[in-house]
Order: structure tokens, then C-alpha cells, then sequence
């Protein structure tokens, strides 16, 4: 890679690690200074300290600031709502919750790579004017997911008065309210998946008791039932398609 690309590359990097670090208003004089210090020709080693530090910031946003916390424990209460805890492995449905994060996520990505990303590239406007174009569509998405008992309960928390306007909130109080929104909304979801399930494993385990075949365990026949069941109504595509539909609604 050359250089220049380079440069440009971690100036990207840097001004999301920043976006994260800290408030936009507060830390603008701070975010043009190291802005401008990634995009000089600094020695290899420096690049790649700069790379690794701001990488760290990357598992903090995915989880804290876009829809993959309630995708992905939606889709942890599915596979035990099943009886099969280990199937699919962490590994399939992380992958598929981050293929579904970037989907429900688009629109916002769109605006933050026109708006911030590309003019601070080609150096159009400073690291702290992209840093808060970039943060605009984010809080938006935020915001439009959070319940005001959770932003209050955070603020309270915190001792801190409610401010006059959303856009007065600290990124870091709105981002804990809007974490504790999408849970109580992933077990709302994961609550109406466990019933059908749950209504199986009823049914099964009355039947083998009305029969006398206690030793058996209900699960035995229960698990496949579930799965054919799952299988029928297309399962992986609904709740798909409902976790995608309950960010667009």
C-alpha cells in the first residue's frame, strides 16, 4: 500500500477511535491535532501502533452503538428455545448476526461514509467537523431505539439533570440507555419465540406421562418435533426477517 493511502486510512481509523473516545464539542481542538498528526509522514512502526490502539474501539462499537446486541442474544434465546444450546456454534451465529447488523446498519453507514469519512479523506473538512457529521446518523439511530425510561434511569444513575434535548445527551449515557433498551427488547422477542416451543414440550410431556412411559425422557421426542417444526415455517428466514423489520418499524 502506498503512503498516501496509508495516510488516508488511518486518518479513517482515527477519527472513529475518536468518535468513540470521547465528545465531539468537548474534544474538537484535540481530535484536529491528532487528525492532522496521522496524516503526516510518520514512521511505520507509529502507523501501526496508531492502527492497533484505535482497532481496539471496534468490538466497543459494534456492540455498544449498532443492532448487533440484540441480534445476536435474539439469536442465543432461539437456540435454546430449541434445546440444542451448542447448535448452531458461536461461530455461525455471530457471523450471522454480523451479516444482519450490516444490513439493519446500511443506511446508517451510507451517510457516515458520504457525510464524515469521504470529504475528511480528501481532505475536505477537519478531523472534528467529519467526527461530528459522522456522529449525527448515529445518534439518530440511537436515539429512535432507546425507551425514555432507560435514558432516564441511565441519567439518574449517573446524577445527572435530564437535559432540554437529545442532542444535549452525552454520547456515553445515551449509548449505556440505548444497550439497556436493546436487551429488554431482544428477551421481549426471545419471550414470543421460547411459547411455541415451550407449548411442544407441554404437549410432548403429557402425552408420555398419559401412557405411563415416565422413564422416557420428553426431550427425546420434543427436540425433533421443534426442529421439524422450525423447519417448516422457515424459521431462520422469520426471525430474519423480524429481527431486520423491528429496527425498520
Amino acid at each position: 500500500m502506498a503512503p498516501a493511502s496509508l495516510s488516508k486510512v488511518l486518518a479513517g481509523v482515527t477519527l472513529v477511535g475518536l468518535l468513540l473516545a470521547g465528545e465531539s464539542h468537548a474534544a474538537a481542538p484535540a481530535v484536529d491535532a491528532v487528525g492532522e498528526a496521522v496524516k503526516q509522514d510518520l514512521a511505520p512502526a507509529l502507523r501501526t501502533f496508531l492502527v492497533l490502539s484505535f482497532m481496539s474501539f471496534i468490538p466497543i462499537a459494534l456492540i455498544g452503538m449498532t443492532s448487533f446486541t440484540r441480534i445476536i442474544v435474539v439469536l442465543a434465546l432461539l437456540r435454546h428455545a430449541l434445546g440444542i444450546p451448542q447448535t448452531p456454534p458461536n461461530s455461525v451465529l455471530i457471523t450471522l448476526a454480523m451479516f444482519l447488523t450490516l444490513f439493519s446498519m446500511g443506511p446508517v453507514a451510507d451517510r457516515v461514509y458520504s457525510e464524515a469519512i469521504t470529504p475528511y479523506v480528501t481532505e475536505q473538512v477537519s478531523a472534528s467537523t467529519a467526527m461530528e457529521r459522522a456522529s449525527e446518523p448515529i445518534r439518530g439511530f440511537m436515539v429512535r431505539q432507546t425507551r425514555e425510561s432507560d435514558l432516564l434511569a441511565v441519567l439518574e444513575m449517573a446524577r445527572i439533570e435530564p437535559p432540554k434535548t437529545m442532542q444535549d445527551i452525552r454520547f456515553t449515557h445515551l449509548a449505556a440507555a440505548f444497550l439497556l433498551s436493546e436487551l429488554k427488547t431482544a428477551f421481549q422477542i426471545g419471550f414470543v419465540i421460547f411459547l411455541p416451543f415451550l407449548l411442544i414440550d407441554l404437549v410432548v410431556a403429557a402425552i408420555l406421562m398419559a401412557l405411563g412411559m415416565i422413564m422416557l425422557p420428553p426431550t427425546t421426542i420434543s427436540l425433533p418435533l421443534k426442529i421439524l417444526l422450525f423447519i417448516l415455517i422457515d424459521g431462520w428466514v422469520l426471525v430474519s426477517r423480524t429481527l431486520l423489520g423491528s429496527f425498520w418499524t
